[in-house]
């Protein structure tokens, strides 16, 4: 039986009611939305943009090609993926929460990027798309906040079309021994200190840190991606394995 079966999941490290975990991560990022892309950039010292420029960049997203954008709250991939596929291209930028993707659309209607970009509030257990919809679907630091992630995995698969692609990108297992003590450090300490400070929030910051640990390491997420029907599965760790680029076909 797997965790999903059961009548509890984590919650950071709570044990919460399964039912109750969409909820609770909704508080989360209904708390932090206005303040979401400043505390990036002061947590990771602007390295998250990096990050996902780099995901971006080495997605293979084409001129003309649909692409769902999964997660894709304030709209920093959706921006770099619209840029990508040009104007015969569409990207959806898709997310639970309604004040994250608030933020988003505002964001990107201030930019003027958004000929090519819609915004849908979904569940990424249960899309609302046909099955090959999409020729590639990313998700970007989201899918450790989702409750059932074998069934997130399995919508990815399901709404691409043969030959299309999935990719996550997410915090994973640092493979530095020696700097994993002052990791827990900066995580349970610093990141909970700076929620309070900039945010007004310790709590929801402590609970990303504690997500973090608690979400699958690289060689089981690939996995789990492969259960889910993906081939050719393979990852490649960034800034020491703090991050990683996990990538699928459907074939």
């Amino acid at each position: 039986m797997s965790e999903y079966d059961k009548a509890s999941t984590h919650f950071g490290y709570r044990e919460v009611p399964v039912a109750e975990k969409q909820r609770l991560v909704g508080k989360v990022f209904s708390s932090v939305a206005a303040e979401y892309d400043r505390m990036n950039d002061l947590m990771s010292a602007g390295l998250h943009r990096w990050w996902k420029r780099h995901f971006v960049a080495t997605s293979g997203a084409r001129p003309g090609q649909r692409v769902l954008d999964l997660a894709g709250g304030t709209g920093d991939i959706s921006a770099l993926l619209g840029e990508r596929v040009g104007d015969a291209g569409l990207v959806v930028l898709g997310d639970i929460n309604a004040q994250m993707i608030g933020v988003g659309r505002d964001r990107l209607l201030d930019r003027g990027v958004f000929a090519n970009i819609r915004f849908a509030q979904l569940n990424a257990e249960a899309l609302p798309f046909p099955d090959g919809s999409f020729d590639l679907v990313t998700m970007a630091f989201g899918l450790r906040n989702v409750t059932d992630k074998p069934a997130a995995l399995r919508e990815m698969q399901r709404v691409l079309r043969p030959g299309g692609k999935a990719l996550v990108l997410e915090f994973s297992k640092l493979r530095a021994e020696p700097l994993k003590p002052l990791y827990d450090l900066y995580s349970f300490k610093v990141l909970p200190w700076l929620g309070q400070r900039v945010a007004g929030d310790a709590d929801s910051y402590r609970y990303l840190a504690e997500s973090i640990r608690k979400h699958p390491d690289q060689e089981t997420l690939a996995q789990m991606m492969r259960d889910a029907g993906l081939h050719q599965v393979a990852y490649r760790n960034l800034s020491a394995g703090i991050v990683a680029i996990h990538s699928g076909l459907r074939l």
